[in-house]
C-alpha cells in the first residue's frame, strides 16, 4: 500500500472530538480513566494523519477561512477521493463544518473544537482570528 492510500483502520472513531466535549480532565492535570483515555486517543487519531494536519493548517491559512475539495487536490498531490475521505473524517470528528453551494462543498474549521483538543492536552488557548 502506498503511503498516500487510505488506511482502512482510519474509519474508526467518528465524532471523536465531539465526545471530548463531555469528558476528560486535562491530560496533565489528573490521571485519566480508561474510558477518558480511549476517547482522547480516538480524537488524537483523527488528527494524527499528516494529510489531515495539512488540511487543517491549509484551511486555517485561507483568507476566507474555507476551501472546497478542488482547492486541496493539487497542493497536496492527493486524488480527489482521498482528499474527500480526509475531509469527511475531519467533519465527522467535529473539527470541520461544511456548506454546499451548488455542486461544491466548502469546508471550514471549527476553532472551538480544536480548542477542546488543546485543552485536553493542557495546551494554551488558541488566539481568536
Amino acid at each position: 500500500m502506498l503511503p498516500r492510500d487510505i488506511d482502512e483502520c482510519q474509519y474508526v472513531s467518528v465524532k471523536a472530538v465531539a465526545q471530548l466535549l463531555e469528558c476528560c480532565p486535562p491530560l496533565l492535570q489528573a490521571p485519566l480513566s480508561q474510558a477518558d483515555a480511549e476517547r482522547l486517543a480516538a480524537a488524537l487519531k483523527v488528527v494524527a494523519d499528516p494529510a489531515r494536519l495539512r488540511i487543517l493548517s491549509f484551511l486555517a491559512s485561507q483568507p476566507a477561512g474555507e476551501a472546497c475539495v478542488c482547492d486541496l487536490v493539487e497542493p497536496f498531490g492527493l486524488s480527489q477521493p482521498t482528499v474527500s475521505h480526509h475531509l469527511k473524517i475531519l467533519h465527522e470528528a467535529g473539527l470541520l463544518d461544511r456548506s454546499k453551494r451548488g455542486a461544491w462543498v466548502f469546508y471550514r474549521l471549527l476553532p472551538d473544537r480544536l480548542q477542546v483538543l488543546r485543552d485536553a492536552l493542557g495546551a494554551p488557548a488558541i488566539a481568536a482570528s
